[in-house]
Formats: C-alpha cells, sequence, structure tokens
C-alpha cells in the first residue's frame, strides 16, 4: 500500500511539474472561420497578446468550414495537452442545437478557458440601397415576402443568428444566404448582391470605412459607444430585439484543469492592458474579464436562448 502511494504521488509530482512548465513550445489558435473575418481579427489579437506574454509563439490557423465546425472538429482530434486553443463564437457556444449530426458535442466537448469580448453586430445596407432606416427595411419586407436577402457568415454564425432573430421578432421573411466566413459575406454586400447584413462590429468598422455602405442600427441593448449615431433596432422598430455576440478561447475539456486555469488568468492579463483595450475598442468590441465559471455560465444561459430561437424558426441542418 505505502508503495502504491508513493508511486500515485510521484506520478503527480511529475504532472504537475510538466504542467507548470507549460507552454513549453509553440501554441496553435484554431479560428474556424477564413482569414479575414471579425473572429480572425480578434484571435490575432489575443494570440499576439499571450506570444508577448510566453516564450514561445502563439500561432492563428484558419479552418473554417460548417459554420465553424470543421475547425472545431479538428481541435478535437488534436491531443488534449493546451497546446490546441479554439476561438470560441456562437456557433459552438450557443446556437448548435440546429445541427442534428454534429461529429462532436459542443457542450460537452468543447469548454471556454476564457470569455474575452462581446459586441452587437450592426445591420448595414449598400450604398445604393433605397433602405434608409430599419423601419422602411420591416416594410418592404413584409410587402414583399421572401424577396429581400440578407448574407451571413456562415449557418449558425453570430451573422446568421442576429437575422435569423430578426426576422423572428419582426415577422418578416427575409432570404439567408450563407456564405464561408464574414469576409465573403461582406464582400458579397459590397458588391451589391445582398440585401443587407448583420455585421459583426468588427466588420462593420471596417465596411463604412470604404463609404460603401450604410449602417441603420445595432443589435445590442443600448446604444454602442463605437457607433454613437445609431439607434439600437429596438429603438428603430422592432421592439425586444436585441442581441450581442460573445467571444470564447476554448480548448478540448480533456484538457487538464491546472492549464485551463493558467490559460484563463493569462488571457485576462491580456485583455486587462490598456493597449488591448484600446485596439478592441476602436473594432467596436467591449473587452471582458471573466472567471471560466462565468464562460461557462455564460454559454449555458446563451444555448438556453438560441434554442428557442433555432425550434421557433425551425433551422434543422444535418
Amino acid at each position: 500500500m505505502i508503495k502504491l502511494l508513493t508511486t500515485l504521488l510521484c506520478t503527480s509530482i511529475l504532472a504537475t511539474t510538466a504542467h507548470a512548465a507549460y507552454p513549453d513550445r509553440t501554441i496553435t489558435l484554431v479560428v474556424p472561420y477564413p482569414a479575414g473575418g471579425s473572429a480572425d481579427t480578434l484571435a490575432r489579437l489575443v494570440a499576439e497578446g499571450l506570444t508577448i506574454r510566453y516564450d514561445h509563439p502563439v500561432v492563428v490557423e484558419n479552418r473554417g468550414g460548417a459554420g465553424g465546425h470543421i475547425g472545431a472538429d479538428h481541435v478535437l482530434k488534436q491531443a488534449s495537452d493546451g497546446y490546441t486553443l479554439m476561438l470560441g463564437t456562437i456557433a459552438h457556444n450557443g446556437s448548435y442545437a440546429m445541427y442534428k449530426n454534429l461529429r462532436y458535442n459542443p457542450a460537452t466537448d468543447l469548454v471556454p478557458v476564457a470569455m474575452f469580448a462581446e459586441a452587437p453586430n450592426v445591420l448595414i445596407v449598400p450604398d445604393t440601397s433605397p433602405f434608409k432606416s430599419v423601419q422602411a427595411l420591416v416594410d418592404d419586407a413584409r410587402a414583399r415576402p421572401g424577396k429581400l436577402n440578407y448574407g451571413s457568415a456562415g449557418v449558425g454564425s453570430g451573422t446568421h443568428m442576429a437575422a435569423e432573430l430578426f426576422k423572428y421578432v419582426a415577422q418578416v421573411d427575409i432570404t439567408p444566404i450563407p456564405f464561408r466566413g464574414g469576409a465573403p459575406a461582406l464582400t458579397a454586400l459590397l458588391g451589391g448582391q445582398v440585401d443587407m447584413n448583420f455585421e459583426t462590429g468588427v466588420t462593420a468598422t471596417k465596411a463604412l470605412d470604404t463609404g460603401r455602405v450604410r449602417a441603420l442600427a445595432v443589435t445590442g441593448k443600448e446604444r454602442s459607444p463605437t457607433f454613437p449615431d445609431l439607434p439600437t433596432i429596438a429603438e428603430a422598430g422592432v421592439p425586444d430585439y436585441f442581441m450581442t455576440l460573445w467571444y470564447t478561447i476554448s480548448v478540448a475539456a480533456g484538457v487538464p484543469s491546472d492549464i485551463q486555469k493558467k490559460l484563463n488568468a493569462d488571457i485576462n492579463e491580456v485583455v486587462k492592458s490598456p493597449e488591448f483595450e484600446k485596439r478592441m475598442n476602436a473594432l467596436g468590441v467591449d473587452t471582458i474579464v471573466a472567471s471560466q465559471e462565468e464562460a461557462i455560465a455564460r454559454n449555458k444561459m446563451e444555448a438556453e436562448r438560441w434554442t428557442k430561437v433555432i425550434k421557433a424558426a425551425n433551422i434543422q441542418l444535418d
């Protein structure tokens, strides 16, 4: 018995020592969307901040497809050692109920180690659009069911869910056109191929800088400091509508708990940096310093909310 206890103690000490050295090599931060979109932009800011803290680089790897789930599936196929992280969005943290046959369970196979940012979406239209208000858009959508369309970063993405919630609350029929990420969806809007996008603050800021789009409203409960002249969608004629996106850094559930806790602490230190906050705010994004438990609780609450929307809208995918 004494020998067994000694062996177990030594094993525990060795494991703790090995984890204490974390990280001792390059970390990969998977972005489950193509380069150029909002998730990619935010991930690169986090990776930059962690690289400064660590003696080893944190590199971003884009693996888009299936609304963000191909990248998540890839992460889960890697060793559960904390060296493969993922930028988690609403697709992984809240709106996965629309899929019947995912190869993994987002609620149990992934776990957020940190929640670091949130932001409203912005309803934008091409500058050639006849719509200059949310109410004008709603009136036209009701008069011509199914004729208007919107672009999104993919089924289950934040831009998709913001639009579906809008359809549900405003009781309008607008046709979805999903793309393989936020960047191609924005390109389609700039080219006049779609009528509107519910863009993230990051991509909306970039779009507005081109002078080729018009912003109508923000999706949050309150007006955004980044877009102070824009009303909320609720103010603009669709009462009870609101949504904000929240972003996590997530890992496979099997990653040792001490590494998860270290990542939470280190990411929070990055987020507390005035320079990081300044750069995020310039993109229309608010920073969040949260415990891992708070991140897990937010995911649970949002998943319950979005499951109701998905069922009401009858969104079902294989």
